[in-house]
């Protein structure tokens, strides 16, 4: 061989000129042959290895890298290279380390083309590695799988099979099926292995092919193989979850896996299967995770696998993490299933068990557990409370916030005080992303179960001391609230804490300063009563202090200088004072503060004889937004309903028969306050007029301020100064939605006198005079009208909505009752919008609540008006949070009784 490729060199050099030769064998200076300098065999796996280990920086490292991509790169353009296998080895390496490696995968194809099993295997591996089912190469390989399906060699077999089931697409799953139904019933116990967890993988590609697999299963239960058997429990397990007629099919299996179950359990040692003195925890994990599933709302089913549950829980040693996965998993089916009481309070103890123990993912997954059962069994979950208040102090973040969670969950009136006391403690001390969350849900927890007003009072200014900025705007609206809708005594207390707060609270804490203020200015007569009684001075003093500050915002500085205006109605010795300071911000560079500034200056020039009733105190509140009754929101709204067109009139000056039949005064004073309001041109129309029937004011007030109530529709009551009153209500009309919120800082003067009412109506609702004065009335004090039965609206997602209505002339009221028909799952949240055609007007009030425990209901009114007896249809929009889920979902109604508009 040798002396040929001399006689080649010598032809080849006689043809050449020496400068030819030179151009040609660059090499030939130095005495080399072509033949000489070839690429050197690639290095080793090991080699490369060792390389990048060694490397002493990521440069350094990308460095080996890629010239060793480069050599692999030149060594695949041959195409007889005898080092095919090692350089994809390395290439699955190098693309591990996170690096490209996409240009090996023609490599691997051919490699799986290879008759050496090493070749198949390095190319399976790299199939599975560098190919996925949206790449299109990978359907060069289904012929190369096909015939490898039907190899001799059980391994080749297995290869193709394990392959299959990593990057099958619903193509190959369809063309390779019949393949894999064959080996599933295969006598070789390696083959129905891995044939059963391929199939998982095609029906979870094509569904329709489940019931192919279906007779292969059959038998899988009753293997003796571990392997076989954990692997067509699996089978079994996807083809339940996947089909509901399957489920049926395999509940007549649920003795058999009792059977399997209890064999492990008792069964002695086996060093085969044996894990940490444990028998085969895999396939008791599969098992009871089967029977989970095949219980789950079958009582019978329930009743046969109890006895397992209990035997089960009772005698799996929970010092290793071995048997706490099998316990964790013994509890879950014991929550999921119709279990005994006394199963329960065992799993609950497991789970309380698993709180001591010292590891934070056994401790986490206590909690997260504990959270999804508490309202399947309250009572053994509150035996484990001070465990679980313990967890609060825990290091790191996601136990803490677990136990928070299931903290809130665990209130009740019996412990509330105890509670609310460890969890303000923990929002002092917990961190910003903890205090917006808990002190929203300690204002929830406090409407819910509070004891008095003066608990609930204190409670929910520590919850905004202890929050500080973190205080959600509703925190502060709902403490205006409650203190707004308080007797006056508590109302005296309230002012006697806020003031020694005010006077000495850094000015960095905005949402303290903001009820402070508003409480202080509203109830400023009882400034006196504090203490030995407040002077003006010291009085003005504060607010100076606050609306000077850099460190206060513009929203509390909005609450501060409506706030004096307050003061200065009711301790007319602040008047030059209070004066000044509003004065000022006439020519501040907010424009919020600037038109207040100017607007509230004409208060006290061209209209001092308006400033003392528009400033008067405002009525009581209604309600709490979680206590509002249903017969009380039904009152709110039918008082909104009647003074609607009045607040069309007002917000609408094209609508001259509309303002002309508003009372309005003759006096001069009248006529200055529509112009103080500015007209109402039309762009107010943008900004809801908030009303509602307020009570008649006192007797000394004068007529000035009767007129000025005239004049205005009686507006009144609701949430407070700047933080905008609690919505009571949702008005939906021309096929529009108005949610319920909070509201912000207001934006216009009209809002900030009246302090928002807590009755939201858009510039249209009810407009024209649609609704009479007879339907102010509340739903329980309506006539008598004819029943029409109930309608099923909506039924899924565990969730089930009924209307239920009564007639009285064109006014419709529907009664909705939504009920949680789930016996675990605890819906938050809910929320229920609606729209009708523009021919109707449409009025939702605020539901009896938000929250839906299992099988729980609430009912919520709603209110049509159809004058002209077209045909109800309805859309509807839900949202609500399924265990900390959120669903949302849409449906239409167009099968109401005809007889609510054939009359």
């Amino acid at each position: 061989m040798s002396s040929i490729k001399q006689v080649i060199n010598e032809a080849v050099e006689k043809d050449y000129t020496a400068e030819q030769r030179e151009i040609l064998n660059p090499y030939s200076k130095k005495g080399l042959l072509p033949e000489q300098v070839r690429q050197p065999n690639p290095i080793r796996l090991r080699d490369l290895i060792r390389q990048i280990r060694s490397a002493k920086t990521a440069a350094e490292e990308r460095s080996v890298v890629n010239k060793e991509c480069a050599a692999i790169r030149l060594t695949f353009r041959e195409e007889d290279s005898v080092w095919r296998c090692r350089n994809v080895a390395k290439l699955l390496y190098i693309h591990m380390l996170g690096y490209p490696a996409h240009f090996g995968q023609m490599e691997c194809l051919k490699l799986i083309a290879s008759p050496r099993f090493t070749d198949k295997r390095i190319g399976y591996l790299g199939a599975m590695l560098l190919l996925d089912e949206r790449q299109d190469v990978h359907l060069l390989i289904t012929n190369s799988l096909k015939n490898d399906l039907k190899s001799p060699t059980q391994f080749v077999q297995g290869l193709a099979l394990c392959t299959l089931a990593a990057i099958a697409s619903p193509e190959m799953a369809r063309d390779l099926a019949d393949e894999v139904e064959r080996l599933l019933k295969s006598s070789n116990a390696y083959i129905r292995k891995k044939a059963a967890i391929c199939a998982v993988r095609i029906m979870s590609k094509v569904p329709e092919l489940l019931e192919m697999f279906l007779p292969a299963t059959r038998n899988l239960l009753s293997e003796k193989n571990h392997g076989v058997l954990i692997t067509g429990i699996t089978l079994i397990t996807s083809m339940c979850v996947q089909s509901p007629d399957t489920l049926d099919h395999f509940k007549k299996t649920v003795g058999n896996l009792v059977r399997i179950l209890k064999n492990l359990v008792m069964a002695g040692y086996s060093p085969e299967h044996d894990v940490q003195g444990v028998s085969d925890p895999f396939l008791q994990v599969k098992v009871l995770k089967l029977l989970r599933i095949l219980g789950r709302g079958d009582g019978q089913a329930s009743e046969t696998m109890n006895d397992i549950l209990a035997q089960v829980a009772t005698n799996t040693e929970a010092t290793k993490n071995v048997g706490n996965a099998i316990l964790y998993e013994t509890v879950l089916s014991i929550m999921d299933i119709q279990s005994e009481t006394g199963l329960r309070v065992l799993a609950v103890n497991i789970l309380g068990r698993f709180l001591l123990n010292v590891d934070k993912n056994i401790k986490y997954v206590a909690l997260h557990t504990l959270l999804k059962v508490v309202h399947q069994d309250n009572q053994a979950v509150q035996r484990h409370r001070t465990t679980i208040l313990e967890c609060l102090k825990d290091a790191d973040i996601t136990i803490r916030r677990r136990a928070m969670e299931l903290c809130f969950a665990l209130i009740n009136p019996s412990n509330v005080r105890t509670m609310m006391k460890e969890l303000i403690s923990f929002l002092e001390t917990a961190e910003t992303e903890f205090k917006a969350v808990c002190s929203s849900k300690c204002v929830t927890a406090a409407e819910q179960f509070s004891p008095n007003t003066r608990w609930h009072i204190d409670t929910l200014l520590k919850v905004i001391i202890a929050a500080g900025n973190s205080v959600p705007d509703d925190v502060v609206a709902c403490t205006i609230q409650l203190i707004a809708e308080s007797g006056e005594a508590e109302q005296q207390y309230a002012v006697a804490e806020l003031w020694q707060r005010l006077s000495a609270a850094p000015l960095d804490t905005q949402p303290l300063l903001q009820v402070a203020t508003w409480v202080c200015g509203e109830f400023a007569n009882f400034l006196s009563l504090v203490g030995g009684g407040v002077s003006e001075g010291e009085v003005v003093a504060v607010y100076q202090r606050i609306l000077w500050s850099s460190q206060c915002s513009a929203v509390t500085k909005q609450y501060a200088i409506t706030s004096s205006m307050k003061l200065a109605s009711r301790m007319p010795g602040t008047n030059s004072l209070v004066a000044q300071m509003v004065s000022a911000y006439g020519s501040h560079l907010n424009v919020e503060l600037q038109q207040r500034g100017v607007e509230y200056t004409q208060l006290f020039t061209r209209y001092d004889s308006m400033r003392g009733p528009l400033l008067e105190r405002m009525p009581p509140f209604e309600r709490s937004r979680l206590r509002v009754s249903q017969d009380a929101a039904a009152a709110n709204a039918a008082a909104a309903a009647a003074a609607a067109p009045l607040a069309n009139g007002l917000h609408n000056n094209n609508n001259n028969d509309a303002v002309a039949a508003v009372q309005a005064p003759s006096q001069s004073d009248s006529n200055a306050l529509l112009d103080l309001l500015g007209g109402l041109d039309d762009s107010a129309n943008d900004v809801p007029v908030q009303v509602k029937s307020a009570p008649l004011p006192p007797a000394g007030t004068g007529s000035l301020n009767s007129d000025i109530l005239d004049l205005l529709g009686g507006l009144g009551g609701g949430g407070g100064g700047d933080s905008g009153g609690t919505l009571i209500s949702r008005t939906v009309n021309n096929g529009g939605i108005l949610d319920t919120g909070l509201g912000s800082a207001s934006n216009n003067l009209l809002d900030d006198l009246l302090n928002n009412s807590s009755s939201n109506l858009n510039n249209s609702t009810l407009a024209n005079n649609t609704i009479n004065s007879t339907n102010s009335l509340p739903v329980s004090t309506l006539p008598s009208s004819d029943e029409y039965g109930s309608l099923t609206i909506y039924e899924r997602n565990n969730l089930r909505l009924v209307m239920t209505f009564q007639r009285q002339d064109s006014l419709t009221t529907i009664t909705l009752t939504a009920t949680n028909s789930s016996t675990s799952c605890n819906i938050t949240d809910f929320l229920f919008q609606a729209a009708v055609p523009k021919s109707l007007q449409l009025q939702l009030l605020t539901p009896s609540s938000t929250s839906l425990a299992p099988a729980a209901s609430l009912t919520q009114f709603i209110r049509v008006n159809n004058p002209n007896k077209a045909v109800l249809r309805m859309k509807l929009r839900l949202s609500w949070f399924a265990d900390g889920v959120k669903i949302e979902d849409q449906n239409e109604v167009n099968n109401f009784p005809p007889a609510l508009w054939q009359y």
